[in-house]
């Protein structure tokens, strides 16, 4: 039996004054939605790159001119880097992770809370309704060097670390993933447990009952997205790729544009033989776990609370109802509805958006189904007079990637304005320096609104009401308390 190190105990102290335990990772989907939607609640801008993201812009932008290859090797540098060692996981508790998750929010009283998937439209609900989210997913990543291309090898490594950690974490389940496409630059060196909540825990259930008013709503927040993974064991999971353009079965067929690909990289495969996989689950980053649902409803039962589910079958069905959600409300308050941000990935701004007056629309990545899911909301909402773009850069051109000029003709459908907001067009997609650019240019568009009062939940039922089946969500009033 291991005995847990000093650091245990600092870390347990230090998340409870608000500061990240070390092994969750810092720029990852759910990290980066959380501190967009614990600023905004505080009030505050999310200062992408820092107290000095100019610098921090003007350093990276440097490293996108170095020769390709070299670009590349300092990427993956940089995820070994920025990366946990795997005697880490001794350490790692859930209730520890969601000490930190709970301490980045304004102790107050919400009308509601959201609880569930990572998704950045969701991010903009929030910051509309003026509500916390409490995240389901949190990613941890252990350096571990791998040929990228030998998934076999990576999850038997895998399998001792994960029921480690999952043995002083009952709560926990461990998403194992690895995509040697889009991640190709970090794989290599690192292995990403994404780590599901089947349970709320205490920290999440005090927050709830501190903060929450009398009959307050908890928005279940499903995404029910899945893809072909392999049951390790009861509370492990490897998942070999992740959400794009390329289909799940993509990854496990012997074609020719993986031939292309790997051996355009330098791999010595011609192709993947991931493990077989046991049919269709949650996906890593994404989906959501169903177990917790259950303790939800629950502790709703216990303490009066309304449940309202919100499911969705893919990660960026939420974004057209959100955009439209803001189109109306800018139009309650008088305003002009004809500004589109685009955001992409982790590029995320609730706070600039409603303080310039845009259009929130959240894309999951820079893959071209993103794209295509982005024209077809295109296509049936009332055209936009501006459009702006962030672009999220991953470092290389994978499979399934739209091109820049994909992403320009859908800043031609505005019919005064389209431009890229934080995009070097020389270096992308090895445009490092965008992460930090996104938020500084973004600051640079013309406009400033007054921050508005939050919309009321009755505003949202009025919003929803009008829709009607518009949008491919439900929204299920699963358990209501009358006191």
């Amino acid at each position: 039996m291991q005995i847990p190190s000093p650091y245990l105990a600092i870390t347990n102290r230090l998340a409870s004054m608000g500061v990240k335990p070390k092994y969750i990772t810092d720029l990852d989907s759910a990290t980066t939605a959380l501190r967009a939607t614990a600023k905004f609640l505080h009030g505050k801008e999310l200062r992408s790159g820092g107290f000095a993201p100019s610098l921090v812009g003007a350093i990276t932008d440097a490293v996108s001119y170095l020769p390709k290859e070299l670009g590349k090797n300092l990427s993956t540098r940089s995820g070994w880097i920025s990366a946990s060692s795997p005697n880490v996981l001794n350490d790692v508790r859930a209730e520890t992770m969601s000490q930190w998750v709970v301490n980045q929010y304004p102790q107050r009283r919400y009308p509601a809370a959201v609880i569930g998937s990572s998704n950045g439209a969701a991010v903009h609900l929030c910051a509309a309704l003026d509500i916390p989210w409490l995240p389901q997913t949190l990613l941890v990543s252990l350096r571990h060097p791998v040929d990228p291309d030998e998934p076999k090898q990576e999850l038997e490594w895998a399998k001792a670390p994960a029921q480690q950690l999952l043995a002083k974490n009952p709560d926990l389940c461990v998403y194992q993933m690895h995509d040697p496409n889009q991640d190709r630059l970090k794989v290599p060196r690192v292995t990403y447990f994404r780590l599901k909540r089947t349970r709320l825990g205490t920290q999440f259930q005090q927050f709830l009952q501190q903060n929450l008013e009398p009959g307050a709503t908890l928005f279940l927040l499903e995404c029910q997205y899945s893809w072909l993974s392999t049951r390790v064991s009861d509370r492990h999971v490897f998942q070999f790729g992740g959400k794009g353009k390329l289909a799940p079965d993509d990854y496990f067929q012997h074609s020719q544009q993986i031939a292309n690909f790997l051996q355009q990289n330098g791999s010595r495969h011609r192709y993947w033989e991931p493990p077989t996989p046991d049919g269709r689950l949650p996906e890593s980053e994404w989906g959501f776990e169903g177990a917790l649902r259950d303790d939800v409803e629950q502790f709703a039962r216990q303490h009066g609370y309304r449940i309202r589910r919100i499911v969705f079958d893919f990660p960026q069905d939420l974004s057209p109802l959100v955009a439209d959600l803001y189109r109306w409300w800018y139009r309650e308050r008088g305003l002009e509805s004809d500004r589109l941000l685009v955001e992409s990935f982790v590029y995320l701004q609730p706070w600039w958006a409603l303080r310039l007056g845009l259009v929130p629309f959240w894309t999951v990545f820079n893959d071209r189904m993103s794209a295509e899911r982005l024209n077809n909301y295109l296509d049936t909402a009332k055209p936009y007079d501006e459009i702006y773009m962030t672009l999220f850069s991953n470092g290389l051109q994978a499979l399934g990637q739209a091109s820049l000029d994909e992403w320009r003709s859908i800043l031609n459908r505005a019919r005064t304005r389209g431009q890229f907001i934080g995009v070097n067009e020389q270096t992308y997609p090895g445009d490092l320096a965008s992460y930090t650019r996104h938020y500084t240019h973004l600051k640079k568009l013309n406009g400033r609104y007054p921050m508005p009062e939050p919309l009321t939940l009755q505003q949202l039922d009025n919003f929803l009401a009008q829709a009607g089946d518009r949008y491919p969500v439900d929204w299920i009033d699963q358990y209501c308390q009358v006191n």
